[in-house]
């Protein structure tokens, strides 16, 4: 019999298999049905200031067309715009404390709050509180500032992170998760300065919207929603690279399709794999085989628990540590004939 427990964010999980934010943790039914297949901890659908502000727009579009004038009486104040837009934030935060309430009283495993900073909005301050309030055993601030923003230099876009980092952790208790993506100049350093911080843990990395064109209806259109296997190779070679030396916990996202992909992130050093993509693709009963094979893996080899081989292949204890910083093909592969290739 093996351990598949582990520490994450200073939190007990049964296995190292969390369901990271998206539409399957957006319900408690779904949720319930998670935690029976096997997931280990479970991300919430994230809270997208992006949509707030549309369905802002298409509310006050909707509500405000039978007024000839755009502005009208409110409690003495003439500006509806405001009030609207304070009114669906709260609905939406409403709705999201609820949803954690109700999460924690039906299942065991830890549930995280989710916050997608796409902007540096003082108004997250507060959501954090009322989450942590709601009974969240987590908060992970997914964080991305577009490195297309020409404005604004290297310097100024690295430090809102820290800014908000610094500003959330004034403010509530619980554990903080940053998810980040891998555009940063010097990824290593930005790294391990987030991870020394004072935050629980890092998750590598977010996905984002890929844009596609349709060329019969000359429209833009997304591609490649889901992750696929091959994406796992970036978030396998930062989780080897930066184990042991980080100041928190680090979890592996994106392009986690079976259960080799596990195996090979734990190796690498991560504490805890984020799955969506594989279960989207093959429903949310994957999760048991991805259980099953990490299980039967470990069994063949004599492993007890998870701790006896995490990080057995870090760049920290690789016998190669040169290996994740090759990015030279033909260099690389003249001198390892019998490279595996994952």
């Amino acid at each position: 019999m093996v351990d598949l427990s582990t520490k994450y964010l200073g939190i007990t999980l049964k296995n190292p298999i969390i369901v990271g934010s998206s539409g399957l943790t957006n319900s408690v039914e779904k949720i319930q049905d998670l935690e029976k297949k096997g997931a280990g901890a479970v991300v919430l659908k994230s809270i997208f200031e992006e949509e707030i502000a549309l369905e802002y727009a298409d509310f006050i579009k909707t509500e405000t067309s039978n007024y000839n004038d755009k502005y009208f009486d409110y409690e003495g104040r003439k500006n509806p715009i405001e009030y609207y837009d304070y009114v669906i934030r709260e609905e939406n935060l409403k709705k999201y404390v609820a949803l954690i309430k109700d999460s924690k009283s039906k299942v065991s495993i830890p549930v995280i709050a989710s916050i997608n900073c796409y902007f540096d909005s003082a108004e997250w301050i507060p959501y954090a509180r009322n989450l942590e309030q709601a009974g969240a055993d987590a908060l992970e601030l997914n964080m991305f500032f577009p490195p297309t923003d020409i404005s604004r230099t290297r310097e100024d876009k690295e430090n809102v992170y820290f800014q908000i980092v610094n500003n959330i952790r004034k403010n509530i208790t619980i554990p903080i998760a940053l998810k980040i993506s891998y555009y940063f100049t010097d990824l290593a350093l930005m790294i391990q300065k987030l991870s020394n911080t004072g935050i629980n843990g890092l998750v590598l990395f977010n996905r984002f919207f890929s844009p596609d064109i349709d060329i019969n209806k000359q429209e833009i259109i997304p591609s490649y929603i889901l992750s696929t296997p091959s994406d796992l190779s970036i978030s396998l070679r930062w989780i080897a690279i930066m184990a042991k030396k980080v100041g928190c916990d680090l979890a592996a996202s994106t392009g986690v399709h079976d259960g080799e992909a596990v195996i090979k992130q734990i190796l690498a050093g991560a504490d805890a794999v984020q799955v969506v993509s594989c279960l989207y693709k093959n429903g949310v009963e994957h999760l048991e085989k991805l259980l099953e094979r990490l299980e039967n893996w470990m069994t063949a080899r004599g492993y007890k628990s998870l701790s006896d081989f995490k990080g057995k292949l870090s760049q920290a204890k690789s016998a190669d540590p040169a290996v994740y910083d090759r990015v030279q093909f033909m260099r690389y592969y003249g001198g390892k004939k019998n490279l595996k290739i994952y």
